[in-house]
């Protein structure tokens, strides 16, 4: 899954043919590799001071951009410390700083958020959206959905390198076959109940596990009223009942396929 937010002139930049001295092309592209690529050797401090330095030959305006990333990733108590002081989540935010620093106009981001904790997370998603919002062209892959549904203007599914689809949220999920899900928690539901709720109109597929029923759609408008009404005339007794339209993660799913991959 790639998702991108494009900028005027950054289609220019990509067109155009890199070469090993290329430098006035590399300095307006960062890159930021899902594996971890900082020196253990340097602090967090020294590391930014490289990787900035490779395209931002100034000092004081390196030293600017260096508080800049910092402050952008979290990480102003951490300037002294050295990687392996970090934590997995700390390590992330040095290395996005690391590929962001030089405040380029196009920055490749693979799976940022793997295998980290929920704070770190939530702190990458926001320097990321602070990135864009400050004008950077955002090239990003993940298998997480709810994090495209909160990024992306533009997105594209791929599978075995193949694109399968491309557009905005919206318009990927006009894709999925069904129309409205609903769920909800009903304890020692009997299986007359699940079988006649099946029968209901426009219902597609309904699904009861761990005393959770979920019914999908392939369409209808009044789908909840009907099936609250059905639950009330047979005294069915219920908790937490919602309905939620088609996700990005049901396209995908439906896409690419719901078997286990390697």
């Amino acid at each position: 899954m790639s998702l991108l937010n494009f900028q005027k002139g950054s289609i220019k930049i990509l067109e155009k043919e890199m070469k090993p001295d290329s430098y006035d092309l590399k300095s307006q592209i960062g890159v930021v590799f899902q594996d971890v690529a900082v020196f253990d050797e340097l602090t967090v401090y020294e590391n930014l001071d490289y990787f900035c330095g490779l395209y931002i030959k100034d000092k004081n305006t390196r030293k600017s951009y260096i508080k800049d990333a910092i402050e952008l990733t979290g990480l102003e108590e951490f300037e002294k410390f050295y990687p392996k002081q970090l934590s997995g989540g700390l390590l992330r935010r040095l290395n996005i700083a690391c590929g962001i620093a030089h405040k380029p106009k196009i920055i490749f981001l693979d799976e940022p958020t793997v295998a980290v904790d929920p704070q770190s997370r939530n702190n990458i998603l926001d320097g990321i959206k602070k990135l864009r919002e400050q004008g950077a062209t955002i090239i990003y892959t993940t298998h997480y959905m709810e994090e495209v549904e909160i990024l992306c203007d533009r997105i594209i599914i791929l599978d075995k390198g193949k694109v399968l689809a491309t557009g905005t949220s919206d318009s990927l999920k006009t894709l999925a076959k069904i129309e409205e899900k609903i769920s909800l928690e009903v304890n020692n539901l009997e299986e007359k109940y699940i079988d006649e709720i099946k029968k209901l109109e426009n219902s597609d597929e309904v699904k009861y596990s761990e005393n959770v029923l979920e019914v999908k759609y392939k369409k209808g408008k009044n789908n909840l009223v009907e099936l609250m009404e059905y639950l009330k005339t047979n005294n069915i007794k219920y908790d937490k009942i919602y309905s939620e339209r088609p996700s990005l993660n049901d396209v995908f799913l439906e896409l690419t396929g719901k078997e286990l991959r390697d």
